[in-house]
């Protein structure tokens, strides 16, 4: 629709972008407590519980930096629990194969 349809491109990059740029690491924490439901062990559902928080630190981070851009610790903090999240996914993923096997 461009420029003069219900969606203006001031109106996308002020209050649409944050919650496109915040849904990215929050449909990762979702999959990541559905995967909760499925851990046989306490060790898997610990490392999976780390990892959703993680993502969810991470998606408030990217949606209050998508704000806020001059807040450089945000995106700082966006980045580390990223990190940690998907740390926390790997050990998941490998304490799953572990178990199974």
């Amino acid at each position: 629709m461009g420029e003069s349809g219900p969606v203006s491109g001031e109106f996308r990059e002020k209050f649409i972008q944050p919650i496109i740029n915040a849904c990215w690491p929050g449909t990762l924490a979702g999959l990541a407590i559905a995967g909760l439901a499925l851990g046989p062990t306490r060790l898997l559902r610990l490392s999976l519980a780390l990892s959703a928080i993680g993502y969810l630190t991470s998606s408030f981070a990217v949606f209050f930096y998508t704000i806020y851009p001059s807040k450089r610790r945000l995106w700082s903090l966006a980045a580390f629990s990223f990190l940690f999240a998907l740390t926390a996914s790997l050990f998941s993923v490998v304490a799953l194969a572990i178990t199974e096997w």
